[in-house]
C-alpha cells in the first residue's frame, strides 16, 4: 500500500455524501467491468471504459444496461460514458478498476505505469492468485490491492451485462481508507456490499475453488444452473477440488469458506445423485438461468481462456510441493485441445476424459 493513502483519516458518513463524484477507469470493458463500472456510474461516479473495439461498439451503439438476478434493470445512456481504445493520456482517476483476463495483466500493469500518476490506487477485480502481488512488482509506482468478484456475469447482448448470481465484493484494504469507504459507499447505494480485509488469500483461494467448475461449465455448452444437475459434471468439479484441497492442506495454506457447507463436505454433497444435491445444496443453485462462466463466453469467441489462473495455479502449488497435480493438469490439457474439437462434453464423457485419459 502506498503510504498516503494507508494513512489516509476515515470520512464521517456526511462528508462521504459531499465529496465530490468519484472518477474511476475500468481497465477491461468485459463483462465483469462493465457491470461494475454500470453500477458506479448509476451511483454518480464518471466512469472511463477501456476495452475491446467490439465491447465498445455495443456500448456506443445501445449504451450499458446491467441488470440482475433479482430483476432490477439500469440503462446508461452513451452520452453517460466515456470510451477508450486505450488509456486516454492526462486522466488521473481516483480508483482505477483492474477488469481484464488473468492473461493481460501484466500488459495491462504496464500500460498503467506510464498513464497513471505515481501512487494511483489500482484494484485487482480478478480470477485467481497473486496477481496483485506481480502487477506491484512490474508497476512499482502504483498502489495495487488485491479484490474478489464473488459473482457470475454474463453478456446477453451488445451493451448488455446480467449478474446471475450473488455474493459481496472484497478487497484489500481499511475501512479508514478514504476512496475505499467512497468506493463502498457508492457500490452500497446499488445493493452491492463491499468488505474490506487485510489480506484476502484464504478468501481468494476459496473462490478458487468454486472457479473449477469453469472450465467444466465451458466445456458442457450449457448454462451453469443446468450443468450443476448433472451429476458426472458435478464429479468432475468434485475431483478438481479435492485434488486442490489435499494440496493446499500439504502446503499449510488455509482456504476460506465460500459457500454454506464448508469445501470438504461440498466434495461430499457434490457427489450425491441429483435429486438429493437438489435439496441439500439448494442455496448453491439459486442461480439465474440465463448465468454461465465468462470461460464458455471465451470458448465461444475464440478467446484465451484463464485456465491458467485456476488449474494452472494448483499445478503450480503441486509443484512447490514436489508432487503432480494430474486432474488439474488434465483439464488444462482439455482446454487446450478445444479447438480441434469444438463440440461439447456429454457428462459421462467428460468425467472418463477428466478419470482415464
Amino acid at each position: 500500500m502506498s503510504g498516503a493513502l494507508a494513512a489516509s483519516a476515515a470520512l464521517p458518513p456526511a462528508a462521504l455524501e459531499a465529496s465530490p463524484a468519484l472518477t474511476v477507469l475500468v481497465m477491461g470493458a468485459g463483462t465483469v467491468g462493465c457491470y461494475l463500472g454500470g453500477l458506479l456510474a448509476a451511483a454518480g461516479a464518471t466512469l472511463h471504459f477501456v476495452g475491446r473495439e467490439r465491447v465498445l461498439q455495443g456500448l456506443r451503439a445501445h449504451g450499458l444496461r446491467i441488470s440482475e438476478i433479482g430483476g432490477r434493470v439500469q440503462h446508461l445512456p452513451t452520452a453517460a460514458l466515456h470510451l477508450h481504445a486505450n488509456v486516454p493520456t492526462g486522466l488521473h482517476p481516483d480508483i482505477t478498476l483492474l477488469c481484464v483476463k488473468t492473461g493481460a495483466t501484466l500488459e495491462a500493469a504496464a500500460l498503467l505505469q506510464q498513464a497513471l500518476p505515481a501512487g494511483s490506487l489500482v484494484l485487482a477485480m480478478q480470477n485467481g492468485i497473486g496477481h496483485a502481488e506481480r502487477a506491484q512488482q512490474l508497476a512499482p509506482g502504483l498502489d495495487w490491492r488485491a479484490g474478489m468478484v464473488p459473482f457470475n456475469v454474463v453478456e446477453l447482448g451488445p451493451g448488455q451485462f446480467h449478474r446471475g448470481t450473488v455474493g459481496a465484493l472484497a478487497l484489500q484494504g481499511r475501512a479508514e481508507e478514504v476512496l475505499l469507504s467512497r468506493l463502498r459507499q457508492a457500490f452500497k447505494q446499488q445493493g452491492l456490499d463491499l468488505q474490506l480485509r487485510p489480506d484476502l488469500r484464504a478468501l481468494q483461494w476459496g473462490k478458487l475453488l468454486l472457479n473449477l467448475n469453469n472450465p467444466v461449465n465451458a466445456l458442457s455448452g450449457l448454462p451453469l444452473r443446468a450443468q450443476l444437475l448433472q451429476r458426472d459434471y458435478r464429479r468432475c468439479l468434485a475431483a478438481l477440488q479435492r485434488e486442490a484441497l489435499d494440496l493446499l492442506d500439504a502446503a499449510g495454506v488455509p482456504v476460506e469458506q465460500v459457500t454454506p457447507l464448508p469445501p470438504r463436505r461440498l466434495l461430499q454433497v457434490l457427489r450425491l445423485p441429483t435429486p438429493l444435491f437438489r435439496v441439500l445444496a439448494a442455496r448453491m443453485l439459486k442461480i439465474d438461468a440465463k448465468a454461465r462462466s465468462s470461460m464458455a463466453d471465451d470458448l465461444a469467441l475464440g478467446r484465451r481462456t484463464e485456465i491458467d489462473a485456476l488449474c494452472g495455479e494448483v499445478q503450480r502449488l503441486a509443484a512447490s510441493l514436489g508432487r503432480p497435480a494430474p486432474l488439474n493438469a488434465r483439464m488444462h490439457e482439455l482446454l487446450r485441445q478445444w479447438p480441434q474439437r469444438q463440440r461439447p462434453y456429454q457428462p459421462q464423457e467428460l468425467w472418463a476424459a477428466l478419470t482415464q485419459g
